[in-house]
């Protein structure tokens, strides 16, 4: 099983360090973008639940056994996710944030906001800025980008694929007639 958690969680980690890449060295930053590459990606828990119910527990697996499974593929493709974000900000000298609330308070000034509000909102991106420094707090922040997600199709993925025992000794008395 751990084996298994292993390798499917590497996929979707390197599905989403991919469209990381892809999304940071294009430039797109679009959350439906981002949310829908994650979906992409986690469907590996899917994929991997199934494969253990088939192959390794003989076409039956309880919802607890199935939810075990899948978080563990969910973790390992999240820390993925983590590391890709961890090393982009490392790559770009941790100029993200700097970037993000410039091209956020120029929208902002084009939508017509007064001098005021763009003051406060530069006052808030600096101390957001500021403690999204520290890797105690970015990091935390990170995981939270995928936790959802990874939740959803976690749940999703065990309620769809959950299968209590076949109980073939009951199959082998109804076809001889028994009831």
């Amino acid at each position: 099983m751990k084996r298994l958690i292993l390798v499917y969680g590497s996929i979707a980690g390197a599905i989403l360090v991919a469209s990381v890449l892809i999304t940071m060295t294009t430039g797109v930053h679009s959350i439906v973008v981002g949310y829908l590459s994650m979906l992409a990606a986690l469907a590996m828990v899917f994929v991997g639940v199934k494969r253990y119910r088939d192959e390794h527990l003989g076409g039956a697996i309880r919802l607890t056994s199935a939810l075990g499974v899948g978080f563990g593929i969910a973790l390992v493709a999240s820390l993925f996710y983590v590391l890709a974000w961890e090393v982009y900000l490392f790559a770009t000298d941790y100029a993200f944030m700097a970037q993000y609330s410039a091209e956020v308070i120029a929208a902002r000034r084009a939508e017509g906001a007064s001098a005021v509000e763009l003051a406060r909102m530069r006052t808030e991106f600096d101390a957001f800025a500021e403690s999204y420094k520290s890797p105690l707090v970015r990091v935390p922040l990170t995981f939270a980008e995928i936790a959802p997600v990874a939740l959803v199709v976690t749940l999703a993925s065990a309620a769809l694929l959950r299968r209590p025992s076949f109980m073939p000794a009951r199959v082998g008395r109804f076809e001889q007639g028994e009831t």
